[in-house]
């Protein structure tokens, strides 16, 4: 398993058309092709994103003859979600220790 980096977790949240892609990619696997045909980029820079977000450990690729397949990285996703909860205080209810 890939260890979570958080940091470049958010950094590839952080761009308005990865944080797309992840919402896409949370019910099933998509095909690279379906994913450029919701946003108006071209193909190279769908890579860039695309490259952005496995390297953080967020997305899996798999390529399967010409075309590239992304699915969410459920394991890592949940530890980051583990680190998330960390962030807030779960007795109050409130993020960052009671700050509301």
């Amino acid at each position: 398993m890939a260890k979570l980096d958080e940091v470049l977790i958010c950094k590839a949240l952080g761009d308005p058309n990865r944080m797309e892609i992840v919402k896409m990619l949370s019910d099933q696997e998509k095909c690279g092709c379906k994913l450029l045909e919701k946003f108006d980029i071209t193909q190279p820079t769908l890579s860039h994103h695309m490259k952005i977000l496995v390297d953080s450990g967020l997305v899996k690729d798999r390529k399967e003859g010409k075309w590239h397949y992304y699915s969410i990285n459920t394991d890592i996703m949940k530890e980051f979600c583990g680190f998330i909860k960390t962030l807030c205080n779960e007795t109050t209810g409130k993020c960052c220790k009671g700050e509301p």
